[in-house]
């Protein structure tokens, strides 16, 4: 299976990071990519940088809405899964999520980011609500996809029940700084996460300088045995296209032995 993550800047233009994404999913459709992937509030400038505002609600779309719209005929266009990242509105509540759209246009669900963080320039409690759909692993045309929404990746029960739930590939929409972590902790993060689940770990980043932020793009991913396999560009605007043989997920180490051997019950036992 053949994934794209777009790395692209955004600017206060919501309608014209809109039409670069769809560019952007065109690209990616014209090198044979059956998976195309965009990193956190891809459409939109990173608004957690400043606290919240009072009428935060206006800032946010609806899913289904415009955007899930347009994506969803592109996805048609080209038989192409899609991933996005948007700041939702529901009803009274805002969040951080990931629609899922099938090859046939279909949105199979959504995924919201459960672990809301809160420190400076990532004020994120005030704009998002905690995500309260799960973990879900979503049987797409292109493989068995599950998305961990930027702080979710450092919850390693979080990755467990991705993997659990049958997850070949996990897609995680970031928003990552210049030098925000020294010493490619993150990247070792996802390393670990995806020899320890059984998966690929394709992590799509935010890129661009914005009001307090550099976003750093360098998308990466992760294959089952731990080895980064591919990576983007320090700040630059690009559609990373790479084969992923989900029959090495299938055949893993963690699939065959880890997840075979675990003993749920005495970390229960451990917990009380």
């Amino acid at each position: 299976m053949k994934i794209a993550l777009i790395q692209q800047h955004a600017t206060p233009d919501r309608a014209a990071n809109r039409a670069h994404g769809m560019a952007a999913v065109e690209q990616a459709a014209a090198q044979g990519a059956q998976l195309a992937c965009f990193a956190e509030l891809a459409f939109e400038p990173f608004y957690p940088q400043r606290q919240a505002p009072a009428d935060v609600a206006a800032l946010a779309e609806e899913i289904p809405g415009e955007t899930t719209a347009a994506f969803s005929e592109l996805a048609r266009k080209h038989s192409m899964v899609l991933v996005l990242n948007l700041f939702e509105h529901d009803g009274e509540q805002t969040y951080d999520t990931s629609p899922v759209i099938d090859a046939d246009g279909t949105i199979l669900g959504k995924t919201r980011m459960v672990h809301v963080p809160d420190y400076d320039c990532f004020h994120e409690r005030g704009y998002y609500a905690l995500g309260d759909q799960g973990a879900p692993v979503y049987d797409t045309a292109a493989g068995k996809v599950g998305v961990a929404i930027c702080y979710d990746r450092h919850f390693p029960e979080y990755t467990r029940a991705l993997a659990l739930a049958g997850a070949e590939v996990i897609v995680i929409p970031q928003a990552g700084a210049v030098d925000e972590w020294p010493d490619g902790l993150y990247e070792a993060e996802m390393r670990v996460a995806a020899f320890q689940n059984g998966y690929f770990t394709a992590l799509c980043n935010r890129v661009g300088k914005e009001e307090l932020l550099d976003f750093s793009g360098e998308s990466f991913i992760c294959d089952p045995n731990g080895c980064v396999v591919a990576r983007a560009g320090l700040g630059t605007d690009e559609v990373l296209i790479h084969d992923l043989d989900l029959q090495r997920a299938r055949d893993s180490h963690a699939r065959r032995l880890f997840l075979r051997d675990r003993r749920p019950q005495e970390y229960a036992a451990l917990s009380r």
